[in-house]
């Protein structure tokens, strides 16, 4: 998707008190950069404009958010958003540009984040050697275990069908248990749900919207999630033994 060069973001930035540049030497220390460092620690991979982001930091000032985009122009949107949500400098929200395939030089489990929020990431879906840039590949994944603390979650949303249904295996085979599985969001009922740009426009076009809460395990991956492909004969295996595995607990399912 090509994104237009916004001149007045970068400066906007520049200024912005809640913006860094620079993730990597936060690392293990980004609850420093609150007004309230003891409050919970939520990420967000991939926050585009911030439309979401805004309403969910405006919504929840007893928690503190770390959003994240490799583009600095949709960042600018971003901190506009959030201004407007939540004033020129709130305390539990900072914007980082970095580029999330190489997230964990940005965190750490010392952060401690208690929950991580993916929404609607580019499915990669048209060239298999392309899959490993999903932010839900076991490369990310792998990455995104030693940035939670124990027992932290994923909170995953999609309009994408392949992408939803490989993502339950990845979240599987890396040692994330399903906790909540819903492939019509809207319909569901479930909250809270803070709408972006892009659920608007694939809810107005009548796209169901696929969502996944996971809850990281002590299995850790026994492959190497750098090289790994999701073949269609795990993948089915794998999807039984969710669905299996939700039915028998009673939680809430649809995969």
């Amino acid at each position: 998707m090509h994104i237009r060069r916004k001149k007045w973001a970068r400066p906007e930035l520049a200024a912005c008190p809640f913006f860094d540049a620079e993730g990597e030497s936060r690392r293990g220390r980004w609850r420093e950069g609150f007004a309230d460092p003891g409050k919970p620690l939520h990420l967000e991979m991939g926050c585009g404009k911030g439309v979401s982001t805004a309403k969910m930091a405006a919504a929840n000032p007893e928690i503190n958010y770390v959003a994240v985009d490799i583009s600095e122009d949709v960042l600018g949107d971003a901190r506009r958003n959030i201004v407007r949500a939540c004033g020129e400098n709130p305390g539990n929200i900072r914007l980082l540009s970095a580029d999330i395939c190489f997230i964990g030089k940005c965190f750490s489990r010392e952060d401690g984040a208690e929950r991580i929020i993916i929404s609607f990431c580019n499915p990669w879906s048209e060239r298999p050697k392309h899959e490993k840039r999903r932010l839900t590949h076991p490369r990310q994944l792998i990455q995104y275990r030693e940035m939670l603390r124990e027992g932290g979650e994923i909170w995953f949303k999609t309009d994408d069908d392949t992408l939803y249904e490989d993502s339950l295996a990845y979240f599987a085979l890396c040692g994330f248990e399903p906790v909540t599985l819903i492939r019509d969001l809207a319909g569901s009922g479930f909250a809270p749900n803070y709408i972006s740009e892009h659920e608007e426009k694939y809810m107005a076009l009548g796209v169901p919207i696929k969502f996944g809460i996971f809850r990281m395990t002590e299995k850790a991956p026994d492959f190497d999630p750098t090289r790994f492909r999701l073949t269609p004969g795990v993948k089915k295996r794998v999807l039984e033994e969710i669905s299996g595995t939700m039915n028998r607990k009673g939680e809430k399912q649809d995969v």
